[in-house]
């Protein structure tokens, strides 16, 4: 199964299964001579860990990450850096009812068709359990890039989204909810929504914004490796995810040129950000900011309509530990695969200048 490993000077390969005996990563391309603090690793895990509220499923992982290689006495060594996460609250059984039988938007038909043979326990390899390695080396990556600052947070869930300017948002407020959005009243509002889906056996979907700031000019390689299609690959890769916009996204189709256009200033900044801190593909200092849309999540606990693997109709039973809404525990991820993106591009960029002649 090609696909495993994203990036192209700062690697990562993950590999593991929901419920196999571990999940886990080696980053390739770290630069030597990093201090990394490892709790601080541990606290991003914990933002997207399972079990951590009434809005989350409950199964129960610490998600503690063990490192295996490439970190010396708290220092990275420029070697392969080999990560390991224990599963330890898998609970098979709540699958085999699904063995045979293919659930409504999940990866079990097109994994089927593909290998002709899949891991239906929790969706094996297609499991977002899979993101905890992305979490783990982006919160590496985070610490490469010391200057540079990530802000993801819940823009939306449902039909309930913030209004106010990206620019008025107090990032402090992110992680006093268990929704993870800026504005407290709001964030009440989406958890009652959240818990009241849920007691329905339904779910329901949202998006994640992210605001990155202090990247430097010039990050991004046209024509075909622009620095927003590199970020839109890392955004789609994502579980759930079915939409990414940035800057001003499908909102700026409304407006006309002469009010999209971003005014360059003396101080070589922009009077506006309508093109989200990206501009011909290449970073050019101001803030990028973009959004991220995650589908419902697929399992219900409902009833409903499929087939099984004999192409014969079958009723998909809801069972299980599952998430009513993904988006809370995805800000960490959109965060991390940010991350991995632009120290990419920054490793990319310093690698040409190097050698240039």
């Amino acid at each position: 199964m090609p696909g495993n490993t994203f990036g192209s000077f700062f690697k990562l390969t993950t590999f593991g299964e929901s419920h196999g005996v571990a999940i886990g990563g080696i980053i390739d391309g770290c630069p030597a001579g990093i201090k990394i603090d490892l709790a601080t690793i541990q606290k991003e895990l914990d933002r997207r860990k399972p079990g951590q509220s009434a809005i989350v499923t409950q199964r129960k992982e610490s998600d503690e990450v063990v490192f295996k290689s490439g970190i010396f006495e708290g220092i990275t060594t420029g070697t392969p850096i080999a990560f390991e996460i224990k599963n330890k609250d898998a609970k098979s059984k709540d699958y085999s009812h699904i063995k045979d039988v293919y659930r409504p938007s999940h990866a079990d038909f097109t994994y089927q068709k593909k290998y002709g043979h899949r891991d239906y326990r929790g969706g094996g390899r297609s499991s977002a359990r899979e993101t905890a390695s992305r979490v783990v080396a982006g919160a590496l990556a985070k610490q490469v890039l010391r200057s540079v600052s990530f802000h993801a947070f819940t823009f939306s869930v449902g039909n309930l989204s913030l209004v106010q300017p990206v620019e008025e948002i107090d990032f402090s407020l992110t992680e006093k909810s268990i929704t993870r959005c800026p504005d407290p009243n709001l964030a009440s509002q989406m958890e009652e929504y959240i818990k009241k889906v849920r007691k329905k056996g339904d779910t329901v979907g949202g998006v994640v914004a992210c605001v990155i700031k202090n990247v430097p000019v010039g990050l991004g390689e046209p024509v075909f490796d622009k620095l927003h299609a590199e970020l839109g690959k890392a955004m789609l890769s994502i579980n759930a995810v079915k939409g990414f916009e940035i800057g001003s996204g499908f909102e700026g189709t409304k407006m006309l040129g002469s009010q999209h256009n971003d005014a360059i200033l003396k101080n070589e900044r922009t009077g506006s950000n309508y093109s989200g801190g990206v501009q011909g593909g290449i970073s050019n200092g101001m803030p990028i900011y973009f959004k991220v849309a995650f589908k419902p999540v697929a399992t219900l606990m409902q009833d409903q309509k499929s087939i099984d693997v004999h192409q014969k109709e079958a009723q998909v039973k809801g069972k299980g530990r599952h998430d009513p809404c993904v988006v809370p525990r995805a800000v960490p991820i959109v965060e991390a695969m940010a991350a991995l993106v632009i120290l990419d591009q920054l490793l990319l960029h310093q690698a040409r200048k190097e050698f240039e002649f």
